[in-house]
């Protein structure tokens, strides 16, 4: 029986504690915390998990947590409103550039792209055609 919470399906082989992460929006911290107020042990893996302790933990989850298609809506909602009222953070956004004051001479290759060389490289293709 494949455990499906918040419309992931949790992997089986797993300890609940790690399997929990798998959703978006709930981390180890929040993890732990679930499975504390749930009463289950974090070592025990998913596919030993009960019917009703798979529920349990359903429940909480939907009840306590905002996890999954509703949490990244509101995710992109902030950013959407960062941009429109042309907040300092919501021009990094649209200029995919570092948002939180990371130093972009060096580093930042992940947003900024692949490196595009500049000057004598430049030169001598502009100079061929």
């Amino acid at each position: 029986m494949a455990a499906r919470i918040s419309g992931v399906n949790i992997p089986e082989a797993k300890r609940v504690e790690i399997a929990l992460t798998y959703i978006y929006g709930i981390g180890l911290t929040s993890s732990r915390k679930i499975l504390a107020e749930t009463g289950i042990s974090p070592d025990t893996r998913v596919k030993e998990l009960t019917e009703a302790e798979v529920t349990k933990l359903r429940e909480l989850i939907n009840k306590s947590f905002r996890v999954e298609g509703d949490l990244q809506r509101e995710v992109a909602q902030n950013i959407k409103r960062l941009k429109e009222i042309n907040a300092y953070r919501g021009l990094r956004h649209k200029a995919n550039l570092p948002v939180h004051g990371q130093r972009t001479k060096t580093n930042a290759r992940t947003k900024r792209g692949r490196k595009v060389t500049m000057g004598s490289g430049r030169k001598k293709s502009s100079a061929k055609t």
